[in-house]
C-alpha cells in the first residue's frame, strides 16, 4: 500500500484555502488526514473535503505537529509567525504569501519551470505570485529554446485576486450601478465596476507597485538569471475570476511564431488556443476552473527582429495559487528525503 500523508491547510476558509482543499481532492493527493486551520474568527466553521465535513480549528504554535506538509494561504503575518514553527516541528510548508519569496533560504517554485529547486528547501517553500506563475509557465519553453533577454508584461487581473471581498465589491457595485444607485468603494481606492485600475498593491519609491516588482524579482529568482530584464504594469479589471496578460519578449535568438506555438503545444501545463481567424484565443471566462495556462495570439513583433508577443490567461485561484502549491507537494512526496526539514 502506498504511503498517505497528513496535510494541514492554513487559511482554509479563504478563497485560495478552499481551492487548496479542492485541488488535494481533485488531483487525488494521497491524504491520510487533513487539518483545516484558520484564525479564531473562523474556528468552528465547517468545510467539506472529499464529501465529508471538516471542522476548522484555530491555528496555534502546536498545530503542525504530526503533519507532513502544510499549505499556507493566510497572509504574510501568519506565514512569518507559523511557517518557522511548522518547519521546526518537521512539517514542510508550501507558503502562498509573499513573505518568504525573496528569502535566500527559501526556494521559489513553479513545478513546470524549476522543479529541482525544491531540493534546496530547509522546511519552507514559497509559491510565487499568481501573475508570475502563469507568465513563466508560458515563457519557460521559449526561454529554454532561444533565451529571453527582456520581457514587458501588462496584466489584467480579476477581483478574486483580492479575495472574496473583491468579488463581493464588484458584484455589489455592478448591481447598484445598474439601478442608478451610489456605492462608496471599500476594497479598492476607486470604483472597480466598469472600470480598470492601474493599481495593485502599494506603490513603491520607483513608481512601480509591489505587485509589479514581484513579477520582476520573482522572474529573476525562478529563472536564476540576473540578466533577464522585466518591466510590468499590473491592472485590476472588472472580471470575477481569471487573470490575463499581454506578454512581449525579446528573445536571444530569433524564433518564428509557428515554432513557438509548437514548443508551447508540447509544454507541460500549457494549452495553446491560437486560431484568430476562427475567434479562438484564451479568455478569462474559459480559464476559470481550469488548471492549465492558456496561451494564444502568438505573433512576431513587427518592430523588432527578435520580438515575440503572446496572450496568456489562467485561473488565478487554481494554477495561480492552489494548484501550484499542491503540485509542489506532489514533488515532495516523490522523494522521502524531501519531507525532511532543517530549519533553524
Amino acid at each position: 500500500m502506498s504511503r498517505e500523508y497528513n496535510v494541514a491547510v492554513l487559511g482554509a476558509t479563504g478563497a485560495v484555502g478552499r481551492e487548496m482543499l479542492n485541488s488535494l481532492s481533485d488531483r487525488g493527493f494521497p491524504v491520510k488526514s487533513v487539518k483545516a486551520l484558520a484564525s479564531s474568527r473562523s474556528a468552528g466553521s465547517v468545510l467539506e473535503f472529499d464529501g465529508k465535513e471538516l471542522k476548522v480549528e484555530e491555528v496555534g504554535p502546536d498545530s503542525f505537529k504530526g503533519s507532513d506538509i502544510a499549505l499556507f494561504s493566510a497572509g504574510s503575518g501568519a506565514s512569518s509567525e507559523y511557517a518557522p514553527l511548522a518547519a521546526k516541528s518537521g512539517c514542510v510548508v508550501v507558503d502562498n504569501s509573499s513573505y518568504w519569496r525573496q528569502d535566500p533560504r527559501v526556494p521559489l517554485v513553479i513545478p513546470e519551470v524549476n522543479s529541482n529547486a525544491v531540493k534546496k528547501h530547509k522546511g519552507i517553500i514559497a509559491n510565487p505570485n499568481c501573475s508570475t506563475i502563469q507568465m513563466l509557465v508560458a515563457l519557460k519553453p521559449i526561454y529554454d529554446a532561444v533565451g529571453i533577454k527582456r520581457v514587458v508584461v501588462s496584466t489584467y487581473q480579476s477581483v478574486s485576486g483580492t479575495g472574496q471581498k473583491g468579488v463581493e465589491e464588484l458584484a455589489e457595485q455592478t448591481r447598484l450601478l445598474f439601478n442608478s444607485q451610489e456605492y462608496a468603494p471599500k476594497v479598492y481606492p476607486h470604483r472597480i465596476a466598469f472600470n480598470c485600475l492601474p493599481h495593485i498593491d502599494a506603490f513603491t519609491d520607483n513608481g512601480y507597485t509591489k505587485e509589479e516588482m514581484k513579477m520582476v524579482n520573482e522572474t529573476v529568482k525562478i529563472f536564476d538569471d540576473p540578466n533577464i530584464l522585466v518591466t510590468a504594469t499590473c491592472v485590476r479589471v472588472p472580471v470575477f475570476y481569471g487573470h490575463s496578460e499581454s506578454v512581449w519578449m525579446e528573445t536571444g535568438r530569433a524564433i518564428k511564431p509557428e515554432a513557438a506555438r509548437e514548443l508551447l503545444a508540447r509544454a507541460p501545463g500549457v494549452l495553446v488556443l491560437d486560431d484568430p481567424a476562427q475567434n479562438v484565443y484564451p479568455l478569462a471566462s474559459e480559464a476559470a476552473g481550469r488548471e492549465d495556462v492558456l496561451v494564444g495570439r502568438i505573433r512576431a513583433d513587427n518592430t523588432l527582429e527578435n520580438g515575440l508577443v503572446m496572450w496568456v490567461v489562467a485561473d488565478n485561484l487554481k494554477k495561480g495559487a492552489a494548484t501550484n502549491a499542491v503540485e509542489i507537494a506532489e514533488l515532495l512526496i516523490r522523494d522521502p528525503e524531501l519531507l525532511k526539514t532543517d530549519w533553524s
